[in-house]
């Protein structure tokens, strides 16, 4: 059935019920999995009509503390992986909306399904703030099995 699924985590509780499922999922196939971590890229604050120039330094600051926040949670994908003795890459993503870190992540490690966690938040609330998951899978060529 499916061979190499895709799991992606942004750290959280939630994300690890999608981590737990996917790995299972993964192992009751003889599966493997690459776990993601999406960087969205940095936004500056706005204010009004001005944007504000972040100081020199920024950015890198920004990079490294993102850099350790996807290195925890892929460790927590790899320690799930590893228990339940399924083969397991890993991945951090930069500067890419979280959905479409997904997707392309999926497309360039030849991915045939995806496994993920989602918070559940629909009516107003999943249309102002938007969703990750509804967004991946309204656009996703391949199987996406959610957990809640």
């Amino acid at each position: 059935m499916f061979k190499h699924i895709l799991v992606p985590t942004d750290g959280s509780k939630l994300a690890a019920k999608g981590v737990k499922v996917g790995v299972r999922l993964a192992k009751a196939l003889g599966a493997t999995v690459t776990g993601v971590y999406v960087i969205p890229p940095y936004v500056p604050p706005v204010y009004g009509d001005m944007a504000v120039v972040p100081p020199a330094g920024m950015l890198e600051e920004y990079r490294k503390f993102s850099q350790k926040a996807a290195d925890r949670a892929l460790a927590a994908v790899e320690r799930e992986a590893k228990a339940a003795s399924v083969r397991c890459a890993l991945q951090a993503v930069y500067d890419s909306p979280s959905w479409r870190g997904i997707l392309e992540t999926a497309r360039k490690r030849k991915c045939d399904a995806i496994a993920m966690a989602t918070h559940g938040q629909g009516g107003i609330s999943g249309l102002l703030l938007g969703s990750v998951t509804s967004r991946v899978l309204a656009h996703s060529k391949i199987p996406v099995v959610v957990t809640r």
